[in-house]
């Protein structure tokens, strides 16, 4: 058996006055999501319960059928692993974003939570100055490491052998791209070891309003970028290899370090597409290629798409349709037809979270998931979209159920 797994990360949404009152998934032509939906069963998931953040570490956690309550620990952890870097105990990775904040009257409001898409290399860059002008000063006794990751993804790492960390299970952070032209007054980090990460985000603040980097922005007729923010902390987690867990062998297509954490925490082979940016100028067609490729060499090939979340995160409907679109052109199609000449198989398409574009947030709520192959019965479903789901009989409360029954273990 062959298996594939397609996630438009955020693609599940409201109706939109925008679209003529279709959700974004209603309103994008998707034949082949459709077929597949007639081909088998449309149903809805919950991979983001209440008592949780409705954010992506939660939702890609239960999409892939990890119980986020028994092995969630924050989010930079999942994002070191994809960086290789170990955390023994006593060690803390705090995720650690380039952002644009601005005063606007009211107080400062999170403008941009991606600086404008800051480049690696300026992201490299201003956090070599935090590591030599902040993380050497004798109080933290060589405890801190900032690490450049992907544009605007970057990490902070508190090394505890070093230091003791202050964080315990009850320190409070917000994700910035919740506060997306919000005021940011109230969204500081909290609790044990929260005045610290506010304390070096204001050092971050001072240190990049003369730096180089933001000199040539400024130039450019861009934003500065004006500070970083501090959030999604938490120790090493532990997964059980899905080979273990599930059965078949897996490997991950991605642009975000995030999936790719949770790739190397799952045990999954990670596949570097050129031309995937984890944005929404992404190369759908070359994922799709790459996807094909990998079926003749693994048992399960998952494709992530950030694109849809991205567009959710900038409120812009139009664009969120046409990422679903070229999903469903470029990835989706290709990848069922490649499939059915490998035997039995099965495919998934299911979003990991709502993003809403009204807010410019990842909420909670249930998300369509499509279910086809073989052993597979038709539901009657015409349609792969949010409202076909809600009228489903079939329903997955905990999200991470749905894994069990896709492999076909129940």
């Amino acid at each position: 058996m062959k298996y594939a797994i397609i996630i438009p990360d955020g693609a599940a949404d409201e109706p939109q006055s925008s679209l003529g009152g279709k959700t974004p998934l209603e309103a994008a032509a998707t034949p082949n999501m459709d077929a597949l939906a007639r081909a088998g069963v449309v149903a809805r998931a919950c991979h983001t319960p209440r008592e949780l953040p409705a954010g992506s570490e939660i939702g890609n956690l239960s999409l892939l059928g990890y119980n986020p309550f028994e092995h969630f620990t924050g989010r930079a952890p999942m994002e070191a692993a994809a960086q290789g870097i170990e955390l023994a105990p006593g060690d803390w990775a705090v995720r650690c974003n380039t952002v644009t904040v601005e005063d606007q009257g009211e107080g400062p409001v999170m403008v941009d939570f991606t600086a404008g898409h800051a480049s690696t290399e300026e992201s490299t860059a201003l956090l070599k100055s935090l590591q030599e002008e902040v993380a050497s000063d004798p109080k933290w006794r060589g405890a801190l490491e900032f690490v450049p990751g992907v544009s605007y993804r970057n990490l902070l790492i508190w090394r505890g052998e070093k230091l003791a960390a202050p964080f315990t299970a009850d320190t409070r952070t917000e994700a910035p791209h919740d506060w997306t032209d919000l005021t940011i007054a109230e969204a500081h980090p909290k609790g044990p070891g929260g005045g610290v990460l506010v304390e070096l985000m204001d050092a971050s603040e001072r240190l990049f309003s003369e730096h180089p980097v933001n000199n040539k922005r400024l130039e450019a007729g861009k934003r500065p970028v004006t500070s970083v923010w501090l959030w999604g902390q938490g120790g090493a987690p532990t997964l059980q290899p899905f080979a273990e867990k599930y059965g078949p062998r897996g490997a991950m297509i991605t642009a975000v370090d995030l999936l790719r954490g949770i790739a190397a925490l799952v045990g999954w082979d990670r596949i570097e597409v050129p031309g995937a940016t984890g944005y929404l100028d992404t190369d759908y067609a070359a994922k799709g290629r790459y996807a094909i490729d990998a079926l003749g060499k693994y048992d399960l090939v998952c494709v992530h798409v950030e694109a849809p979340d991205e567009a959710s995160h900038e409120g812009r409907a139009d664009e969120k349709v046409k990422a679903i679109e070229a999903i469903d052109r470029d990835i989706v199609g290709p990848l069922a037809e490649a499939l059915r000449s490998h035997g039995d198989w099965r495919v998934m398409i299911s979003p990991d979270h709502p993003t809403y574009l009204s807010t410019k947030k990842h909420t909670h709520g249930d998300v369509p998931v499509c279910l086809a192959g073989a052993g597979v019965e038709p539901d009657g479903a015409t349609e792969y979209h949010d409202r076909a789901a809600a009228t489903s009989e079939l329903a997955f409360p905990r999200g991470w159920d749905a894994m069990r029954w896709f492999i076909g273990k129940e």
